[in-house]
């Protein structure tokens, strides 16, 4: 299980603090949960994601090419910076977390703790 835990929105006029919260998709299967998270304009170098506890957190800062003195007449990336934050449910392995990231969207996988897999059960006959 994992649950969105990003309570903050952005705000209409732009804060030093403001950020983006980016598209994710959760798919869930018997070996854990797969997080796949839309991160344009972000560069490996500008993008952190940890595990704190039972918190998943991520951040990224968009690399987007800028011309000196160029004004924009319309903008629709209202803040330079994603950020999102879910909580792992208990039966998550924190320590196996994997990380791809290509064509910018991070791919996540969180398999389950060994003991919450599904196994088959032999029945004996006797």
């Amino acid at each position: 299980m994992i649950e969105n835990n990003t309570d903050k929105k952005p705000s209409t006029a732009p804060a030093e603090d403001s950020y983006m919260s980016p598209m994710v998709d959760v798919v869930e299967d018997a070996s854990g949960i797969t997080l796949y998270a839309d991160l344009p304009g972000v560069s490996k170098e500008n993008l952190r994601v940890r595990v704190e506890s039972d918190t998943l957190s991520i951040e990224g800062a968009l690399s987007l090419p800028w011309i000196k003195d160029l004004q924009a007449n319309h903008v629709e990336v209202p803040y330079p910076r994603y950020q999102r934050a879910f909580t792992l449910g208990q039966e998550l392995d924190r320590d196996k977390v994997a990380a791809e990231f290509k064509q910018g969207v991070l791919r996540l996988h969180i398999p389950k703790v060994e003991h919450v897999k599904p196994r088959k059960i032999e029945v004996q006959v006797g």
